[in-house]
């Protein structure tokens, strides 16, 4: 093992973190090559700095005119230039300081400077490279974002073990403690993915649901039981029902107990409406970790970066670092938020309102970007199809029982145009599904 990696063990020794590593986690360092000897460079060449592989004129990275003219804001070092593997510093900083003002929960809990990376999907992948390994099992219910599958159980090869996400009109709590406690018994410890709101059921938790879920957590934990709580944070913010949980499960897990370490995964993709920015952001929070462990994190999860895409875009960076701090950002993103609650409830309304044929049942939602339809006695696939080609509408099935639709993205005024239509096919795939017995 590289004595870097040992190391940054030997920082994390006895903490849950060190005993959650997988063996990559555990191999994986922060390498003392060109990116720290450039960043030592930038400190102290004073005169000149041949260090980093990029083009300079006049003290600034060389930038095309037809660039510049559509980036008239941005300094060429902002636009063109490489970041930093872990980010842009200053825009770790402020979105650490928004944690804290989302999250009121978090207030004097110590957690680590988030780092950046390209995407929900590389925050979920990245984490699962540190602490998931071959044989181990991670929770997540039935319905989940299905990129969860590919990362689990083709690129870790691990189990994901799934359970009801739904127990009535309510979260399954008692399946997913379960699931835990089995997981605790057979190796020890127990991995779980929390998603709210949820995609693909536009779910979040009550409150009381999540005081069941955090107390739940803590017995097994007390029981001697290592847990590494994933908080998939991709659509924060958007519940539109009173009595939820607005803020992440983070805040709750991230000092609870020592043998919970809960990692978040987040990022201005849903939230701050840069969907193709590729833009994500992993932070740790533990009980009792010090800023040294921390780091040690920071550089295991920079040396993954580094050995995958080397550092993530410094233009989405520097453009979302822009609109964090620009004067109207918080008020446009209440408006932009107010519209996607006028097609909830209009999806709401509508749906209460109206009769739907038998098989053909919303799940619970609350929240987000989407709800879902359970398709029973006919195929999802088949209702997918039929909306497609014979209606031009586009939805999504998924395990051939679900149907999702994306009300985030339906005009407020075709909301019940929508869903007539939906009725009226799943009427239909009913019916011809009869007709096949």
């Amino acid at each position: 093992m590289n004595p870097l990696a040992e190391e940054l063990n030997g920082v994390l020794a006895g903490t849950v973190a060190e005993r959650l590593l997988s063996d990559m986690g555990r191999r994986m360092y922060f390498p003392r090559g060109i990116i720290t000897q450039g960043a030592e460079a930038s400190e102290h060449a004073y005169r000149f700095n041949a260090t980093i592989g990029m083009a300079y004129e006049h003290g600034q990275p060389m930038m095309l005119d037809a660039l510049r003219k559509e980036l008239p804001g941005l300094t060429p070092t902002e636009a063109v230039a490489y970041a930093s593997t872990t980010g842009v510093p200053a825009l770790r900083k402020v979105w650490k300081e928004a944690l804290y003002k989302k999250n009121p929960s978090l207030d004097k809990k110590n957690i680590s400077l988030p780092v950046v990376v390209p995407g929900l999907t590389a925050a979920v992948s990245y984490i699962c490279d540190l602490f998931v390994e071959p044989g181990d099992t991670v929770i997540v219910p039935d319905l989940h974002w299905p990129n969860y599958r590919l990362i689990i159980e083709e690129r870790k090869m691990a189990a994901g073990i799934t359970y009801p996400l739904f127990s009535g009109d309510g979260y399954n709590v008692e399946a997913l403690l379960d699931g835990v406690r089995q997981a605790g018994q057979r190796r020890g410890k127990a991995i779980i993915i929390l998603n709210f709101p949820n995609n693909p059921t536009g779910y979040s938790l009550t409150l009381e649901e999540a005081d069941r879920i955090t107390a739940g957590l803590l017995a097994i934990a007390r029981e001697g039981t290592d847990i590494l709580a994933i908080t998939d944070d991709a659509y924060f913010g958007l519940q539109y029902e009173d009595n939820l949980l607005c803020e992440s499960m983070f805040a709750r897990l991230a000092n609870l107990h020592p043998n919970i370490l809960a990692v978040k995964a987040d990022g201005p993709t849903k939230e701050d409406y840069v969907w193709g920015f590729r833009m994500g952001f992993v932070t740790f929070g533990g009980c009792d970790l010090r800023d040294e462990q921390y780091e040690a994190l920071t550089k295991k999860l920079a040396g993954i970066i580094r050995s995958s895409v080397s550092s993530s875009c410094s233009l989405s960076q520097n453009l979302l670092l822009k609109a964090l701090t620009y004067e109207g950002y918080e008020a446009q993103k209440t408006a932009y938020r107010a519209i996607l609650e006028g097609r909830y409830k209009a999806m709401k309304r509508k749906l209460t309102g109206m009769a739907l044929p038998k098989g053909l049942k919303p799940l619970p939602f609350n929240s987000g970007y989407f709800m879902s339809f359970s398709c029973e006695g006919f195929s999802a696939e088949a209702l997918r199809k039929k909306l497609l080609y014979e209606m031009g509408i586009g939805t999504v099935s998924l395990l051939d029982r679900y149907l999702r639709v994306a009300f985030s993205s339906v005009e407020e005024d075709d909301i019940g145009e929508l869903c007539e239509a939906i009725a009226r096919a799943a009427a239909e795939c009913m019916t011809s599904a009869a007709g096949n017995r």
